[in-house]
């Protein structure tokens, strides 16, 4: 879920964005004997702190995420979660699960010393800021979340065997690239995950490469041969697939419909859900269940986009969204 935000991005897309930006700090953030956060800030040291949390579990985030603020009024935290981007080590999915990235999200508020800050996520991440915004509501400011995914059984589903109805050749090769067995979520799940961590490096990354390719050619709604081949490329490949494997095994480490659930500690935080019509790897069925249980929320459909952040109408709705809650919090 996401990975590919960081790569491929359409030209058009570009004039809906603030121009790049490098960060006046960085650091790492030791978490635990065993993973070390890197995180970054840039934009304005005394502006309105807002957090970027990226998409996969295991995506890792990247420069063009800045990208979506204002750097004259935000103070933007930038960061990789446990296993993926810059963190260490690696694809590491031990000690690594939906309750320690949100204390991980915690333990980084207090280390750059944010009492309060907006909250910004897409796909997975829109499920560990709603799940971090729900534990947590008296630190969020605001909450912007797109390309909604809540960790549900029916959607972890919907991406191993349902978007076959959509895209059959991309699931075929995925399926067949499983090995023999049973073709439903069990199966795959089960296959991938030992082949996903399998020690041999030949086993694992051919199957990451699979993965990940699977999923690129699935989440836009124009093809992307770029994303689609940088996809691929090891490094990338196997901390999603490794990762995202590992939490829908595990029904992302939430309880049943718990989102859904708790959504009403959040119901007076400022909030935009931005979905795309042709959303194919979470689809706006789940936005709009969101939006039902939190009608306060700002919802803008689009009906010319499908998944990733970086294709020209969501990136033009995230912004604005980000301009509005700018005017909201500094009045």
């Amino acid at each position: 879920m996401d990975r590919r935000e960081c790569i491929g991005m359409n030209p058009d897309t570009e004039r809906h964005l603030f121009p790049p930006i490098e960060p006046y700090a960085t650091g790492r953030l030791a978490l635990d004997g065993l993973h070390e956060m890197y995180w970054e800030e840039s934009g304005n040291p005394n502006g309105l702190p807002i957090v970027f949390i990226h998409g996969g579990p295991g995506g890792g985030a990247g420069p063009r995420h800045r990208r979506f603020f204002d750097p004259n009024a935000w103070r933007i935290v930038v960061y990789d979660q446990r296993g993926a981007g810059r963190s260490t080590p690696l694809a590491e999915i031990r000690d690594n699960t939906t309750h320690h990235l949100v204390g991980d999200l915690e333990r980084l508020r207090e280390a750059r010393g944010v009492d309060r800050w907006a909250v910004f996520g897409g796909s997975w991440g829109s499920t560990l800021a709603l799940a971090y915004a729900e534990a947590h509501p008296e630190r969020c400011t605001g909450l912007i979340v797109r390309g909604i995914f809540l960790g549900e059984r029916p959607e972890i589903e919907w991406f191993m065997t349902g978007m076959r109805f959509f895209s059959p050749d991309p699931w075929k090769e995925f399926a067949d690239a499983s090995g023999p067995g049973p073709r439903d979520t069990a199966g795959l799940l089960q296959r991938y995950h030992a082949l996903l961590n399998d020690p041999n490096p030949d086993v694992h990354l051919r199957a990451a490469r699979v993965w990940s390719h699977y999923e690129a050619r699935c989440t836009t709604l124009l093809p992307d041969p770029v994303a689609e081949a940088e996809s691929e490329v090891d490094a990338r490949a196997l901390p999603v697939s490794r990762i995202e494997n590992h939490y829908f095994v595990h029904d992302c480490f939430l309880e049943p419909g718990q989102l859904l659930r708790d959504v009403g500690r959040i119901r007076s935080i400022p909030g935009t859900i931005v979905q795309g019509r042709y959303d194919l790897d979470c689809p706006p069925y789940t936005a709009a269940r969101l939006h039902e249980a939190w009608p306060e929320a700002e919802y803008v459909l689009l009906p010319d986009a499908g998944h990733v952040a970086f294709e020209p109408s969501i990136a033009r709705e995230l912004l604005a969204a980000t301009e509005r809650l700018k005017r909201r919090l500094q009045r």
